[in-house]
């Protein structure tokens, strides 16, 4: 037997737990939250140093592949998303960076009013505890902790007075009046814990009567009412298949990899398509699974002269200072350090270049471990030119979908990673490093030409984890969902989650993916509290 909810929300990443939170705030509003993966029990996941220990757990991963991309040598390049609640805050570096305040003009330049720079920062704000206090930019007393980090390497302020050294500025706050310069990130931690959306958002909320999570509940589809209005779920949880009412609305909340294929899955997307999947299409939007960027990503590598970086620690010493006393090394994000710089090959006034510096070393997402000690410089492309999409292979959703981001197939992306691995190098050779530097690994001091560099690019480049798109918001016939992240012509039915941006920000996307869901709710609080008043006059006259 179906049971019925006013809402209910498909995924519980960081989009997802805020959602739960926000809407279950008030008693009336029934609210179910749906998970494929497990609860957030893995101790790593709150030991924020743990992190290098989560891709061994698949479990907490759905493990995504590209297919064979063109441009990088036929590599299908490794893409990590969170399956657990929190989703990607429960793996993620915990790097807070809202992106540059142009990229939210920019969104509301491509026809989503409410969506501008200064229509956005108040949710910013009221998402954040920022432990350095509130300011005309910063918020206190919201859900998402931002601290300082609580340990540093003694090689990340190296890295900085490098960049200094280099001719950039030092930044104290990438979220404050400037976001150009290099320093220390700030991170979503509290008391030097992770503050991922689950501990954040939903663990408060979790106590709630009106609000039901289900965890290992896969969504297979949605349920409709007619021909164009969603009620409801059908999920697998336990070896049953189950379905779930939503008497208001159905919100997406699940990614931007699985939110675009639960519409497709549903008969919602690009026909021709849904028809070779074998998907009875319901109704046509071309753009479900077109549009997707993600930042691009070069490591530059370099043996480190003396022992003090993180790839000789004794992993016992650091787990039980930190689990007995919460400090010490078991308290980094690992990648301490970054910057923002303007390459010249871009606008003038804002970042193109965003850099992580990490004081060990990294290779394929930490899973080829390197010997000795080193360190790794991530350089990225912010606004790449290149679209790429997602292709439904089949009706079956437990298969994942094929995923194309088509790196580099505009000419000008493979220029700028060019672009990053020359200033990786430029900050690296300057003299702060001198007692530290050994040999280069990659790419090796022997390459130095152009082709050598292209050719080390497309053998070693990665995704930094930041897909978006694939759900595009706009004002235009052929957006997927409109400035109220309503799908377009679909009654009862909103995607609220990174697969809305119409272009990426110039930033890490899980501060961002959170603004949006608070936003969101706003919006759908905003509409339940007028259907409420418009219902008020009918339940009157019936109780008359």
């Amino acid at each position: 037997m179906p049971r019925n909810y006013d809402y209910i929300i498909v995924g519980a990443g960081s989009a997802g737990c805020t959602l739960a939170n926000r809407l279950s705030a008030d008693p009336s509003i029934r609210v179910l939250l749906l998970e494929a993966g497990p609860r957030d029990w893995n101790p790593f996941i709150h030991m924020p140093a743990g992190l290098a220990k989560l891709v061994n757990f698949k479990s907490l991963n759905w493990n995504y592949y590209t297919e064979p991309e063109p441009a990088l040598n036929n590599r299908r390049l490794y893409w990590p998303r969170g399956r657990v609640l929190g989703g990607s805050s429960s793996i993620n570096a915990m790097c807070y960076a809202r992106g540059h305040r142009s990229d939210y003009d920019d969104w509301a330049a491509l026809g989503n009013p409410g969506w501008s720079w200064e229509e956005v920062l108040p949710y910013f704000r009221q998402s954040e505890n920022q432990a350095r206090g509130e300011s005309e930019l910063h918020g206190v007393g919201g859900p998402l902790s931002v601290e300082d980090l609580h340990y540093v390497n003694p090689l990340s302020d190296v890295f900085i007075q490098a960049a200094e050294q280099a001719g950039f500025a030092r930044n104290r706050d990438f979220n404050g009046p400037t976001q150009r310069g290099f320093g220390l990130y700030q991170v979503t931690q509290r008391n030097g814990r992770r503050c991922s959306s689950a501990v954040g958002y939903l663990r408060p909320a979790k106590s709630r009567p009106n609000l039901t999570v289900l965890t290992g509940a896969l969504t297979l589809g949605l349920e409709f009412r007619g021909s164009d209005r969603v009620n409801g779920v059908r999920f697998r949880r336990r070896g049953f298949t189950q379905t779930a009412i939503a008497e208001r609305e159905v919100l997406l909340a699940a990614g931007a990899i699985n939110s675009p294929q639960l519409l497709m899955l549903s008969g919602i997307g690009p026909a021709p398509m849904l028809e070779t999947a074998g998907v009875s299409v319901r109704h046509e939007l071309s753009e479900v699974g077109r549009n997707l960027q993600d930042h691009l990503d070069i490591c530059t590598l370099t043996r480190c002269s003396q022992p003090i970086t993180y790839d000789q620690l004794s992993e016992i010493r650091v787990g039980l200072r930190y689990f007995l006393h919460h400090e010490g090394e078991g308290t980094s994000n690992i990648a301490e350090g970054g910057g923002f710089l303007v390459s010249g090959r871009g606008r003038a006034d804002r970042p193109d270049v965003q850099m992580h510096f990490v004081p060990a070393l990294l290779d394929d997402h930490g899973r080829n471990r390197l010997p000795g000690d080193g360190y790794t410089l991530h350089a990225c492309p912010l606004r790449p030119e290149s679209r790429g999409y997602l292709a439904l292979r089949s009706d079956n959703p437990r298969q994942p979908i094929a995923i194309h981001p088509n790196y580099l197939s505009e000419a000008e992306d493979l220029e700028m990673m060019l672009e990053c691995v020359r200033l990786s190098r430029q900050v690296l050779m300057q003299p702060a490093f001198k007692p530290f530097r050994g040999h280069e690994i990659y790419p090796g001091n022997d390459i130095t030409s152009r082709d050598g560099l292209i050719e080390f690019i497309r053998t070693k480049a990665e995704t930094i984890y930041h897909p978006v798109g694939t759900c595009r918001m706009g004002s235009d016939p052929h957006a997927v969902v409109d400035p109220e992240l309503k799908v377009r012509g679909i009654e009862g039915l909103r995607v609220i989650d990174a697969s809305i941006m119409p272009t990426l920000v110039g930033g890490n996307t899980n501060a961002p993916t959170i603004m949006i869901a608070e936003k969101a709710a706003e919006l759908i609080l905003g509409q339940a509290k007028l259907m409420t008043s418009r219902e008020a006059p009918a339940r009157s006259a019936r109780a008359a």
